[in-house]
């Protein structure tokens, strides 16, 4: 949450987003999880796709971008937190269940980032702030599609993914919902549309448990 408070989000999330490369190298080396080709190309894209999207940031912690009007915040909240639930309806697939955790959490991350801006004001006071509520019910239930997530399907794609949704829509939350910057120049906006390429890219080439997964894990 410190991090948050002082910095842009965009600026915190993409170097939170760096641990995706990471984790799965450490899945690899130490655990003896075994990642397909596929699987690492899915990783390097996202990481790319991450790396671009930092390159054009323009943020930096002298320059929190806090404060957000609560129409903008209340309503793009809404509409993750309705985008979250809706892969519910297929509770049986795995990566639906992986982008829903995500995109529960980028709720409470920006829901973090917001409440952030009261804390100076109101001290402890925040965790009585109806944005406290917010961020321990969306952490809470992802945390729980996420455990789901990983019972059905294979750990590296499952992470991937919940990383990928998680990380992009807390990074589009800066100037949506913070009012943080554009890229001023036009090669700017080409990189940063070329990231998000690059992420969604990645996204389609994570693939889905096959045939020869335990059967017991559909239970």
């Amino acid at each position: 949450m410190w991090a948050r408070w002082l910095a842009p989000i965009s600026l915190v999330q993409s170097v939170i987003a760096g641990g995706l490369v990471l984790l799965t190298v450490v899945a690899d080396r130490l655990f003896g999880i075994e990642v397909t080709r596929r699987e690492w190309v899915g990783v390097g894209l996202t990481a790319v796709g991450l790396a671009f999207l930092a390159a054009t940031l323009s943020g930096d912690g002298g320059a929190a971008h806090s404060r957000y009007q609560p129409s903008t915040l209340a309503i793009f909240l809404a509409a993750v937190g309705i985008a979250g639930l809706a892969p519910l309806l297929r509770p049986r697939r795995p990566a639906f269940l992986a982008v829903s955790a995500g995109l529960l959490w980028a709720a409470s991350d920006t829901s973090i980032k917001a409440l952030s801006s009261h804390l100076s004001a109101l001290g402890f006071g925040v965790l009585l702030h109806p944005l406290a509520l917010v961020i321990l019910v969306a952490s809470l239930v992802g945390l729980l599609i996420s455990a789901r997530s990983l019972q059905l399907g294979e750990a590296v794609p499952m992470i991937a993914l919940t990383s990928a949704a998680a990380n992009l829509t807390t990074i589009a939350a800066g100037p949506i919902v913070f009012s943080e910057p554009l890229p001023s120049s036009r090669l700017g906006l080409v990189v940063r549309i070329l990231a998000f390429g690059f992420v969604i890219v990645a996204a389609a080439l994570t693939p889905p448990p096959g045939p020869s997964a335990d059967p017991t894990a559909t239970r």
